[in-house]
């Protein structure tokens, strides 16, 4: 996955970003999301995550979810509407997965879109690298 550095933060150049830190990867009518490499630094050691309900309806910009760290508790918010069709389980056991490996084995939930027009939306990498440069 080509990426580049800002600021010491990872940003992938094949993934689309929120102004909450949240990644989406698509493919087709699904997106898988996740929590980017500035968010989970900035929580630090991440304790615990509520996942959202799988066969959910969300709506871009919903609150959908939970994550804990010893830090602070920070809301995960959907980048797109659809439904939401897997979570990842293994972050109930293993929640620190998201700090190891935030855009790999630390994805949180995928989702069907229901609206591929929102995806406009979404930021760059380009942007998304501006965007923490400025924090």
């Amino acid at each position: 996955m080509e990426e580049v550095v800002v600021k010491g933060y990872r940003v992938p150049k094949s993934l689309l970003y929120t102004e909450t830190d949240e990644w989406i990867r698509i493919d087709g009518e699904i997106a898988v999301v996740g929590i980017t490499d500035y968010a989970q630094k900035k929580l630090k050691n991440i304790i615990g995550v509520e996942l959202p309900q799988r066969g959910s309806r969300v709506r871009k910009g919903d609150s959908v979810g939970v994550i804990e760290s010893i830090k602070a508790v920070a809301d995960l918010y959907a980048p797109v509407s659809g439904e939401v069709i897997e979570v990842n389980e293994r972050l109930k056991e293993e929640p620190e997965l998201i700090n190891h490996e935030p855009y790999s084995g630390g994805w949180i939930f995928k989702i069907r879109l229901s609206n591929k027009d929102e995806v406009k939306d979404l930021l760059s990498y380009e942007k998304y690298s501006e965007k923490i440069s400025r924090e």
